[in-house]
């Protein structure tokens, strides 16, 4: 479980983030909300990209705010620019990464790696170089890169954005076959329809929380308001 503990934030004293308590338990779930509502500030908390000024974020009981590197072993997180997460030359590379930072024995690395590229279909990409995969290739990099760490949970930011039609399918059955708790933000309310439970952030505070359809509603209900 992610427990968030009567948490806000600000950036240069403009509030962000205003006393928000959630307790995160559900399988799949969608955070959605205006563009500055909050909601991508939220989910860097949860796996302690971001430190919130006040309140507290535990990932299974760990604090983000003091061991932020267990954090982020248990919670992974897929960017919504490939290239704002892919660090390495070739796709082998950028794989192993993550693993030599926890210092995996040589031959553990080479085993994740191999069996990664081959039940994903990039076996004979593994030397090409990370920045000449197709924009589909390059999205799948990075949550390969997130799965190889074996993560309990995923964040995906706006996982859906710039694919074509035809990856966007491939991408999303992927990610509805993953065992991890994944917590999506995103635009997308098609993606998020058989998601278990959706939490709407609106000007720094959780406006509706529940069924993704009803959740959806009210933030249809305030974007048509003006609000």
């Amino acid at each position: 479980m992610i427990e968030i503990s009567g948490v806000s934030h600000d950036f240069d004293g403009r509030p962000v983030l205003r006393d928000i308590s959630l307790n995160l338990v559900e399988r799949r779930i969608a955070i959605i909300g205006a563009n500055g509502s909050g909601k991508t500030t939220l989910a860097r908390m949860l796996n302690g990209l971001v430190v919130p000024r006040r309140g507290e974020v535990l990932v299974d009981g760990v604090s983000a705010r003091k061991n932020g590197s267990e954090v982020r072993r248990l919670v992974g997180y897929v960017f919504q620019n490939p290239e704002h997460q892919i660090v390495m030359p070739t796709v082998e590379e950028d794989l192993a990464f993550g693993l030599h930072n926890m210092n995996l024995p040589k031959a553990e690395i080479t085993a994740r790696v191999d069996a990664m590229l081959a039940a994903h279909g990039l076996a004979a990409r593994r030397d090409s170089a990370a920045h000449l995969l197709s924009g589909g290739e390059q999205k799948l990099l990075t949550l390969l890169s997130v799965l190889i760490m074996e993560p309990r949970y995923i964040v995906f930011d706006e996982p859906m954005n710039s694919l074509d039609l035809a990856t966007r399918r491939r991408f999303s059955g992927l990610m509805d076959g993953l065992a991890q708790t994944i917590i999506t933000i995103t635009h997308d309310f098609d993606l998020i329809a058989g998601y278990d439970r959706a939490i709407l952030i609106h000007a720094g505070r959780v406006e509706a929380d529940g069924a993704p359809g009803d959740v959806v509603r009210r933030y249809i209900a305030l974007v048509d308001a003006g609000g």
